[in-house]
């Protein structure tokens, strides 16, 4: 069993965790890179879980008034048999379908994506080809549509782009907030949803990984580690939610992209 893992370095990578879900940078692909690109150890499936569990804390809480509302929206579509008798309840019935491109493409392509994409080659192609995408659409992109003109169709295509994210580097965050901004709708409203679609997603993220886990276990961390992670990601992600929607459409894209294209500059000159 590989040397449990530090306080110091659950902090650091629950806050990478926590920091990178929601913005448009990618998650997965900064948590790959540590031990790519440090003397680090792999943290182990136990701990990624636990920081993904405290970042889906983190956005049910911060959304527990509109989850609340589709909850309760979805029963009565139920109990109607319509799905269009109530707009919350349609919602989360398009949260639902969205989420199942992803769900397919996760379950026919893990063991490709986690044996031979989980490099820092391809983390930094991504970074930059999905950054510089990124920046089109919040250039190109009318912003004119808000939250009230989500349809099934806007939904499937911000779902069939969310399956693009399993590549390392992309962000499941900004491929989906690409998406939608392409589709002419305001940044807030992008920003809303892809957060809104990133529950079921990593909902079952965990679940595989915890799948993964008991099938395999490879715990790096101790007990106290596991918590510190989880404990910093669900709270560093709070804040980051509240504030990348306060001050999103101050700010802009831009910020991001450059960041993106950075990183990916230096990870490609790393590598060749």
């Amino acid at each position: 069993m590989s040397e449990s893992l530090s306080a110091f370095q659950a902090a650091i990578l629950g806050l990478i965790q926590g920091l990178t879900e929601f913005l448009p940078i990618s998650s997965s692909g900064h948590l790959a890179l540590v031990p790519l690109v440090s003397t680090w150890q792999d943290q182990g499936l136990a701990f990624d879980c636990m920081v993904h569990w405290g970042t889906l804390t983190a956005v049910i809480y911060y959304f527990r008034s509109d989850l609340a509302k589709m909850i309760l929206g979805m029963g009565e579509t139920i109990k109607k048999r319509d799905w269009t008798a109530n707009r919350d309840g349609q919602m989360a019935w398009m949260i639902g379908l969205a989420t199942i491109p992803v769900g397919i493409a996760g379950l026919a392509l893990k063991d490709y994506i986690e044996n031979d994409l989980r490099s820092v080659e391809t983390i930094g192609i991504a970074s930059i080809v999905f950054g510089l995408l990124l920046w089109a659409a919040d250039k190109m992109g009318k912003r004119e549509r808000g939250e009230q003109a989500w349809g099934i169709k806007d939904t499937m295509i911000v779902g069939l782009a969310q399956a693009v994210a399993l590549i390392p580097g992309t962000s499941r965050s900004g491929i989906t907030m690409t998406a939608a901004l392409f589709l002419g709708y305001t940044r807030e409203a992008a920003a809303r949803f892809s957060f809104l679609l990133s529950i079921p997603v990593i909902f079952l993220a965990g679940g595989l990984k915890i799948k993964d886990w008991i099938e395999q276990p490879n715990q790096a961390a101790s007990l106290d580690a596991l918590l510190l992670g989880y404990v910093i990601s669900a709270v560093s992600a709070y804040i980051c939610i509240h504030y990348f929607l306060k001050f999103l459409d101050r700010v802009g894209m831009g910020p991001f992209v450059i960041y993106r294209i950075i990183l990916g500059g230096v990870l490609l000159w790393m590598v060749w």
